[in-house]
């Protein structure tokens, strides 16, 4: 951790010291799991470890399943089945990685929103920030590769629909759109890019999430006070953190145990809870569901598409500013995308100089809304395109828009925060340690 002093591996023996003259690595795994971490982490810090645990299951589930699926359009269908039925706990490989995608969207957005209500965002950690919003666009977009490929009617329809979005883009949407596709419809050609891309884009995130665990190793962990662990000697630094090993390993693994207890129980009684029941026929071209539906983890997004219709006067607006190139369905992609970027520069919307919602009492119950928000979206990104869920889908949208953009620097300038702790060993030993009985700070 950049910037505060600690106790750095030291090799002993001779072999030690002939591996770590060539390749220092074993003192890298020591500094990365002996790396000071503020003392004060909650329950809220586990998240972590459980979507690691969730890329690495996805990564070694996926790579068995791979063995057994055949990526063309007449025989996708049949090899799922085939690996339902026939392979040797293929059932269970396929209900782990279906219902693995589920966890690792529970976590990420967990993730997300503690680092909005802790302010995680704030500097230095902007690019911390910045690469974990990247990772989960790839996380969305391999979810949606991976759920097209069992070829069943969702697979099919959801992916003629999600596609069908590029084609909204001026200009260059058709040619975007066929080459997405390999030509003119969903077809087998769509389903060898689908499969290619969905193998392929786990190891980038991997890859990101190496860098992602490095930048905030290098700016150090927030914390939910948000004050920085104090600069100077090793005896200061140690007052406010512990050694991430064994003090937070042992706290995560028991956090991501409990999780798992709970994952199993779905994946063992219920593991097609989440799932679309159409997804088990085959994909017919000729026939279109009554409802097409994502998965669980795209409804907020999808309803914000599905809001802004041709009657909403920001994109009737748009349209006639644009000359027409700006219509309802390229504003509804733009809406789409723009909800998470807006998360994306957060940082840079939030005036505040307070890192952490715990001393924001104004902030708590925007951000309880905002929260209240995303699953109200999430419920009517299911329903259908109709009143009066058309009507609530634009106000949801509306406000989570409203929150990032107006709600939050307005805020910075109006709100008058609560005293924060001095230091992380004040906030800690006024809620677990032996001075608890001292005042404590406001919350």
């Amino acid at each position: 951790m950049s910037g505060i002093p600690h106790d750095h591996y030291e090799p002993k023996t001779g072999a030690e010291k002939w591996l770590h003259s060539r390749l220092p690595i074993v003192g890298l795994i020591y500094d990365t799991i002996m790396i000071p971490t503020p003392k004060n982490l909650n329950w809220w810090w586990i998240w972590g470890i459980v979507l690691a645990f969730c890329l690495v299951m996805q990564i070694v589930t996926g790579i068995v399943l791979v063995m057994h699926y055949t990526p063309h359009a007449d025989m996708a269908f049949a090899s799922v089945e085939h690996i339902m039925r026939d392979v040797n706990g293929g059932y269970m490989l396929r209900y782990l990685h279906a219902n693995g995608a589920s966890l690792f969207f529970v976590a990420v957005y967990i993730h997300i929103f503690r680092g909005l209500f802790y302010g995680s965002y704030k500097a230095p950690r902007e690019i911390t920030w910045i690469i974990g919003m990247i990772i989960y666009l790839l996380m969305m977009a391999t979810g949606f590769m991976g759920y097209v490929l069992p070829w069943g009617q969702m697979s099919f329809w959801g992916a003629t629909v999600i596609t069908g979005l590029f084609g909204a883009i001026p200009f260059v949407g058709e040619a975007l759109q066929t080459f997405l596709l390999g030509g003119p419809a969903v077809d087998n050609a769509t389903l060898n890019r689908f499969f290619s891309l969905h193998y392929l884009l786990p190891f980038v995130i991997a890859a990101l999430v190496v860098v992602h665990i490095w930048a905030f190793h290098t700016t150090g962990n927030n914390n939910p006070t948000g004050v920085d662990v104090r600069k100077g000697s090793k005896e200061e630094v140690k007052k406010d953190t512990l050694p991430f090993w064994p003090y937070f390993v042992i706290k995560d693994f028991l956090g991501l145990a409990v999780v798992l207890v709970i994952f199993w129980a779905i994946v063992g009684f219920m593991p097609n809870y989440l799932g679309h029941p159409d997804n088990y026929i085959e994909a017919n071209p000729l026939v279109t569901p009554s409802h097409i539906v994502p998965e669980w983890y795209f409804l907020p997004f999808y309803a914000i598409l599905r809001a802004f219709t041709s009657e909403v006067w920001v994109v009737q607006i748009a349209s006639f500013v644009t000359g027409g190139i700006v219509d309802a369905k390229f504003f509804g992609v733009l809406a789409m995308f723009g909800a998470i970027a807006v998360m994306a520069l957060v940082p840079w919307l939030d005036t505040s100089r307070v890192r952490s919602g715990r001393y924001r009492p104004m902030f708590k119950w925007w951000f309880y809304l905002l929260i209240f928000d995303f699953f109200a979206l999430m419920w009517l990104g299911a329903m259908p395109a109709e009143e009066p869920y058309a009507s609530f889908s634009l106000i949801a949208s509306a406000y989570w828009f409203g929150y990032f953009l107006v709600i939050l620097p307005i805020l910075g300038v109006i709100e008058k925060p609560l005293a924060e702790p001095a230091t992380i060993e004040e906030d800690f030993d006024a809620h677990y340690g032996e001075k608890s009985d001292a005042a404590t700070p406001a919350e």
